[in-house]
């Protein structure tokens, strides 16, 4: 059996002033698995994936050891995490006009890692932005390039932040609440782009949201958490028929709309 992608084992993140935010955390994401981790606010899912990254906020502490393809995370110089960043793993955040620059323009802010990693410049550059665009499906492509954020829709920033995060092919997405901010069209849309982008590309996700609905929509297992633990994991299809936990049990009764879901994706 072939070594995960991610392994995340023993993960604990405390405060500056040793309050437990995360405890004892482990889990295994293969190459090209869809993996959703869901929870209500506080539950320290968002805080999770921040650790995969090495991105969690100043102050914060983090043992446990975390592996992504192959290089350990904790205790990693930023040298190392930099190198990691957009290459083995990349995200796209709840909000995209906080996660782009709003002085620089769409077209450049794309670029900047297909120049960085890629090492593409002149008319090979400007055509894989072009390329980009096209994939996440935003119209006018010249356009869009030319614009600041603040000069385009939420969900087009979105799809933009969406593009940013595939351009150097990383082997893992990692999907922060990618559509809470939109509304419920374009949140179908975007679910459904994701799905069909990371499928094609065979790519691995990691999927963090509150609604069981949307998780549904777009991986194959769940791992839910309550209070920085997980409280139970398993296959989408088996957790939303099945709950074996009452918190489980609760997130499945609330989800809206839920038997779409369940037509539709990894818990089909």
């Amino acid at each position: 059996m072939s070594e995960p992608l991610l392994s995340v084992s023993g993960l604990t993140i405390r405060t500056a002033e040793g309050r437990v935010l995360v405890s004892d955390l482990g889990f295994d994401v293969a190459r090209g698995e869809r993996l959703g981790i869901i929870g209500e606010s506080g539950s320290g899912k968002s805080l999770t994936t921040l650790a995969v990254l090495g991105l969690l906020p100043a102050g914060m502490t983090v043992s446990g050891d975390i592996d992504l393809d192959g290089t350990p995370i904790v205790g990693a110089s930023e040298k190392t995490l930099i190198g990691v960043r957009g290459r083995s793993a990349a995200v796209v955040f709840q909000e995209p006009l906080t996660a782009l620059d709003p002085l620089m323009r769409v077209g450049r802010q794309i670029a900047e890692p297909l120049r960085r990693r890629r090492g593409l410049k002149g008319g090979a550059l400007r055509t894989a932005v072009t390329e980009l665009l096209e994939q996440v499906r935003l119209p006018e492509p010249g356009r869009i390039a030319r614009a600041f954020p603040h000069e385009i829709s939420g969900g087009q920033r979105q799809r933009v932040a969406l593009a940013m995060a595939l351009a150097c092919d990383p082997a893992l997405l990692v999907a922060d609440e990618p559509t809470t901010a939109l509304d419920v069209t374009v949140q179908a849309e975007m679910l459904e782009l994701i799905d069909g982008l990371v499928r094609e590309r065979g790519m691995a996700v990691v999927f963090v949201s509150h609604d069981l609905a949307v998780v549904a929509k777009v991986t194959d297992r769940v791992l839910v958490m309550k209070d920085g633990r997980a409280v139970e994991t398993g296959a989408v299809a088996d957790v939303v028929r099945a709950p074996r936990e009452a918190y489980t049990k609760a997130l499945v009764d609330s989800a809206r709309q839920l038997e779409a879901a369940l037509e539709f994706g990894g818990a089909r």
